[in-house]
């Protein structure tokens, strides 16, 4: 199968690879939405959003978008270390939902996962800020990436807490 990946997440690529999926990757610039009350309406659009922005020529599109959402608020990426290390402290002691939106050739998935949170000290969150450059990931935070210093546990798919759960991806035979 010719796939693209209209995606420049390396968690979303290193999903692909361990499953033996080859792939090229597009990046997509595609603009986003945000429903707070509505997190599965945002991440199935930006996903079909993402994967129409890729020009294919001719190939299959996966594409895929990811929020953490916590009583009505989607954390996305955020935009500074600052902002960053106050996401951590919203999200510490709590348990959120990780929302990823899959799309195949305009074919849409949604996955839920849960994410329990230690509760962080100001030290816990500026060990984790040091490892970790977490601007490029949604709720700040990677659970691939020294999650344990955050996470006390998830219940659900780990691969969706990386941003590319490998549900759909059976279904649509991509992986095995």
């Amino acid at each position: 199968m010719n796939l693209i990946l209209a995606s420049g997440s390396p968690r979303r690529a290193k999903i692909l690879k361990e499953n033996a999926v080859l792939f090229d990757v597009v990046k997509s610039d595609a603009p986003e939405v945000a429903y707070p009350d509505d997190p599965e309406r945002t991440v199935r659009e930006n996903a079909l959003a993402k994967g129409r922005a890729v020009d294919a020529h001719g190939a299959h599109v996966l594409s895929a978008d990811t929020i953490v959402w916590l009583d009505g608020r989607i954390y996305g990426k955020p935009a500074t270390l600052d902002e960053a290390k106050e996401y951590l402290r919203e999200l510490s002691g709590k348990t959120h939902t990780v929302y990823t939106g899959v799309a195949f050739d305009g074919d849409t998935r949604v996955v839920a996962s849960y994410v329990k949170f230690r509760d962080l000290t100001e030290a816990d969150i500026e060990r984790y800020v040091a490892l970790v450059h977490p601007l490029d990931r949604a709720g700040a935070y990677d659970i691939d990436d020294y999650g344990p210093i955050l996470i006390e546990k998830w219940t659900g798919s780990y691969e969706n807490i990386m941003g590319l759960p490998l549900e759909p991806l059976r279904e649509w035979g991509i992986v095995a």
